[in-house]
């Protein structure tokens, strides 16, 4: 803890490093890749400008973006405009981004089976809003 009694982002850092189940980035990035082609191709065909990110933890201006604390656990993250949302002038436009949390979705994990079964939920819920759907909807389809 930092002299101020909060946690600093590198001792968040080391702490989320320290549980099990330990998966480093390579085998995280393969099991990421194993989620996205197990997808149904019709859905894997649609997934245009959008790039697929992995990073350790989301950083502190993420976490307040999206009205959350230093202490909320964000496993991903999807930014961009949903295929809903796009019209004849979407062009020219950077990618959007599906991020995945590596550390929190470990720290969420007991064991490696449920960090499998948890990075496939996750890849299924950001691509979710990138096809439109809303959390509201992903609840009731079971994938909150």
């Amino acid at each position: 803890m930092s002299d101020s009694g909060e946690e600093t982002r590198e001792q968040r850092l080391r702490r989320l490093r320290s549980r099990r189940p330990r998966l480093g980035p390579d085998q995280f990035n393969r099991l990421v890749a194993r989620a996205l082609r197990s997808l149904p191709q019709e859905f894997r065909e649609k997934l245009e400008n959008v790039a697929i990110l992995v990073e350790d933890v989301p950083g502190p201006e993420t976490l307040a973006r999206m009205g959350m604390g230093p202490y909320d656990t964000l496993l991903g993250l999807y930014e961009g405009i949903p295929l809903t949302g796009r019209d004849q002038g979407y062009n020219l436009v950077l990618p959007d981004r599906i991020t995945l949390f590596r550390l929190p979705i470990l720290e969420s994990c007991e064991k490696a089976e449920d960090v499998v079964r948890e990075v496939r939920k996750t890849v299924i819920h950001e691509i979710a809003h990138f096809y439109g759907i809303d959390d509201e909807e992903l609840d009731r389809m079971g994938y909150s």
